[in-house]
């Protein structure tokens, strides 16, 4: 739609025009399926005389009257603004309007449980979706005071940002419920949810002796599956938290929190009104990597309720801070006030592999990003925003001390509540608490990409006593930033019992190409020595030889997971940046994946092994190495203790890889119970995840699939019925998906679980011949579809398993002809072809 971008320059004069005060927002939710009832008041001051717009995304607008005076619908809105002449000093703007539900994820989101037919609907408006909801200035420096009136179906929960008021019951089975005013918040954390949601319950007294009301929610289907019990404990842990650290009350009157239906994220911070991604409710045994993640994210969204929304960003050029703040704050919550004290072994191999790929990427920025538009912003919620950011965070704290680093944020909390900030607004309160100059490490840190490597140079006499050591710090070339960094260096050396224990740490600052170190010299050279000990700083290791040798042999003995994990992260950059093999890190990962014991580690390493016999082992070795691979992880699940969280993740990766018919047979074995794994439970998604590798490998028909999806007719099991049918192994399952992901008809998470299906190959050449339909489609399917179903194709099928320097040129062909426009589907591609680049290096370092 024309407008639907907002520029930044626009925001700033609308900012300068006009200051909001309230909005008053009439909601409709019985008028059928298509669209809802949205009457929207505003008051709001401005400079007499000048003219501006409010954001509107409309089906329909029925009237629209500017203190008093009716303004013609047609003259002065697109369906995507409205325009707004000649303002008064105080103004009181009135627009009666019908809008749309949406299906991706975005907006006003409109789900039919397939279980009992009930409608539920939930909010998703960040970045820029609330004008989908009602008529609104969409940014987040005009806050306001919102209150809404929602009439639904009297049977329903209906849930915003304020608490839920008595509704007021209406004719023909219908309700009212209004909603007390917010306090001046962003549009885009106001909340909507709507439905016959079930609801459970506890309360909190806050830091000030408030009594704050806790509900969780979920669909009335997936009720029994909540478990409420540690949801409620970890979100608790997270107010005494972050009440003792920020000094601050939590800012809000009640702290909802909902798990919805075809969520596109993780969650999303709306105040007190936090809404999360289903799959958080588990209807069969998850990982400890699950339940990790959900604690993550649930203390994730409670950080926000300070950082974003009691004080929040001008403008989207600081969401990674709003972003990195939260992602580095639950981690350091997780670790230091919940049962997950590993939580920096997680950070390191989830967050900080995820921040070192995005940073290697030609589309790699510095963490504060020129957001020129909303474009820039919605494809930048990537690495750098969420995981660079944190990290370097993590690294600010070191370098400033985290009592001091705590201590500027309660004086900036306590200065900016209710407002909008900046990055400088931060870093001088941070100066004034520590004493120390940021200027030059913001200009190191934040405005400028890439990442450094340190390695260590080591001398040592016949008697093993270091005689010289220096950190060497480089550089890429496109990026040659030599940053200072607060690092530890760690010595390990194995003991009596054979285990890798750590001798001697030392903590300093690494400054320049070259930083000797000499409180080192004098003491025994240890077996392996691990800079970047405890993880502090933002930069990939290696290892010197003797280290290496070491780490390749005792890698199972440490006796901590956080210096083991870095080891892993070490070899797995080495083959990722073409210097060592393939081959060799998959040897090593089956070798040591038995030993380890941290659940997200597991899950992470089993990732790794996917994309490095996939993409990274040489083309001639692929093929056995797979299969190869796949019996491994099957004794492996055999060896695990019964029952163990080890034993599921190794039997689903099996699943996932098996190939031969003497595999798929273990699999059905799996499937039908005729042959098990002592303590394995086949539960739901287990079945569906065994279901999908046996269509993959052309052994279910769709016969037998329709009756998995007969015995499953849940939401959660059509869309997996749906990756199981695009998987199967024929061109015609394959030629049905790709039109079916192109049609646009489908929701956003069945969209995803047919592209899913669709790339489920064990002969990539199966879907070879999409290349070309693909590049002939993506344009249309850019402008004609929202951002998150357009960026599920242009992502999910680019011909990604075509590793061939065939597909880098046709990508180089597109981009000529695409030229400067559309720079955000220009981006997506750019990244999967450097992927391709990336794999090919790969693959030529693992025939050397």
């Amino acid at each position: 739609m024309p407008g639907m971008n907002l520029t930044r320059d626009e925001a700033i004069e609308r900012a300068n025009t006009l200051r909001v005060e309230s909005y008053e927002v009439e909601l409709d939710l019985t008028k059928g399926e298509q669209v809802f009832g949205s009457r929207t008041t505003v008051r709001f001051t401005a400079t007499a005389g000048a003219s501006s717009f409010i954001d509107a995304v409309t089906d329909t607008v029925r009237s629209v009257t500017l203190n008093g005076t009716e303004l013609d619908p047609s003259e002065v809105s697109d369906g995507v603004r409205i325009q707004l002449p000649h303002l008064a000093a105080e103004n009181t703007l009135v627009i009666d309007a019908d809008a749309l539900y949406m299906n991706t994820g975005e907006g006003l989101h409109r789900f039919v449980d397939p279980v009992d037919d009930e409608v539920y609907l939930y909010t998703q408006f960040e970045v820029a979706d609330s004008r989908r909801m009602f008529a609104v200035f969409e940014q987040p420096d005009l806050k306001a005071s919102f209150q809404f009136s929602v009439t639904a179906p009297k049977h329903w929960n209906v849930v915003s940002n304020s608490p839920t008021p008595h509704p007021q019951m209406l004719q023909e089975g219908k309700a009212r419920w209004d909603f007390s005013p917010t306090q001046r918040i962003s549009c885009y954390i106001t909340a909507l949810i709507a439905g016959p949601y079930q609801v459970q319950r506890d309360s909190l007294v806050s830091r000030d002796g408030r009594t704050i009301e806790l509900g969780v929610f979920a669909r009335s289907s997936m009720m029994e599956y909540l478990d409420f019990e540690n949801i409620i404990t970890v979100t608790k842990q997270g107010f005494e938290f972050f009440e003792k650290n920020f000094a601050v009350p939590y800012p809000f009157v009640k702290y909802d929190q909902l798990f919805v239906p075809e969520f596109n994220a993780g969650a999303m911070e709306n105040a007190g009104a936090v809404t999360f991604l289903e799959d958080y409710v588990f209807r069969s045994r998850p990982t400890h990597a699950m339940v990790e993640r959900r604690a993550i994210t649930i203390l994730h969204e409670l950080a926000h309720m300070w950082f974003g929304d009691l004080v929040t960003m001008k403008w989207w050029n600081d969401l990674w801070l709003n972003e990195s703040f939260a992602e580095f704050m639950s981690t350091l919550a997780a670790a230091e006030n919940t049962e997950f004290t590993s939580s920096w072994t997680t950070f390191n191999m989830l967050e900080k592999n995820w921040a070192y790929r995005q940073d290697q990427l030609p589309s790699t920025h510095p963490v504060v990003a020129e957001m020129r538009d909303l474009a820039d912003v919605e494809v930048n919620f990537d690495g750098i925003t969420y995981a660079k950011g944190a990290s370097v965070l993590r690294q600010l704290v070191a370098f400033v001390g985290q009592e001091e680093f705590m201590a500027g944020v309660r004086s900036y909390f306590a200065k900016h509540a209710w407002q909008n900030t900046e990055l400088p607004d931060l870093l001088r309160e941070l100066e004034t608490a520590s004493g120390r100059d940021l200027s030059n490490w913001s200009g190191q840190w934040l405005e400028t990409a890439g990442v450094n490597t340190l390695t260590a140079a080591i001398e040592a006499d016949e008697n093993g006593t270091i005689t010289d050591f220096s950190i060497r710090q480089s550089a890429v070339t496109d990026y040659p930033t030599i940053r200072d960094h607060r690092l530890a260096v760690g010595f390990y050396s194995l003991n009596d019992s054979g285990q890798l224990v750590r001798t001697h740490r030392e903590e300093l600052d690494v400054t320049g190409e070259s930083t000797p170190v000499p409180a080192l010299v004098g003491l025994q050279r240890p077996d392996l020595v691990l800079l970047n000990d405890d993880d502090l700083t933002y930069a990939k290791i290696r290892l010197d030889e003797r280290s290496l040798a070491t780490a390749t042999k005792h890698l199972k003995d440490f006796t901590e997971s956080l210096p083991r994990t870095l080891v892993w992260s070490a070899a797995w950059d080495a083959v990722r940046d073409a210097e060592a093999p393939a081959s060799t890190y998959v040897q090593l990962l089956l070798n040591n994946i038995g030993h380890e014991v941290d659940s997200s580690v597991i899950m992470v390493l089993l990732r790794q092994l996917n994309t490095a016999l996939d993409f990274y082992v040489n083309e001639q070795a692929r093929e056995q190495s797979g299969i190869d691979a796949a019996d491994r992880l099957w004794e492996l699940a055999g060896n695990a203790e019964p029952g163990s969280d080890a034993q599921l993740q190794f039997t689903l990766a099996y699943a996932k890889r098996a190939r031969t018919e003497a595999q798929l047979d273990a699999v059905a074995a799996l499937l039908e119970g005729s042959a098990g794994l002592p303590g394995l439970e086949v539960d739901t998604d287990l079945r569906w995840s065994l279901i999908s590798a046996l269509s993959a490998g052309g052994r279910q028909s769709p016969q037998q699939l329709q009756a998995a999806l007969g015995s499953d007719s849940t939401a959660k099991g059509k869309s997996s019925w749906y990756t199981a049918q695009a998987a199967r192994p024929t061109a015609e399952a394959k030629a049905e998906a790709f039109e079916q992901i192109l049609s646009g008809t489908l929701s956003n998470d069945n969209h995803g679980a047919v592209i899913a299906g669709f790339n489920m190959v064990h002969d990539p050449q199966l879907i070879s011949g999409y290349t070309e339909r693909y590049f002939a489609s993506i344009l249309k399917k850019w402008t004609g579809l929202s951002h998150e179903m357009a960026k599920q194709i242009v992502v999910g099928l680019y011909p990604s398993q075509e590793v061939s320097q065939a597909t880098i040129e046709r990508t180089d062909q597109f981009l000529q002809e695409l030229g400067e426009q559309h720079p955000a589907l220009r981006r997506l591609l750019l990244e999967s072809r450097a992927d391709i680049v990336r794999a090919l290096h790969a693959r030529q370092a693992d025939q050397a």
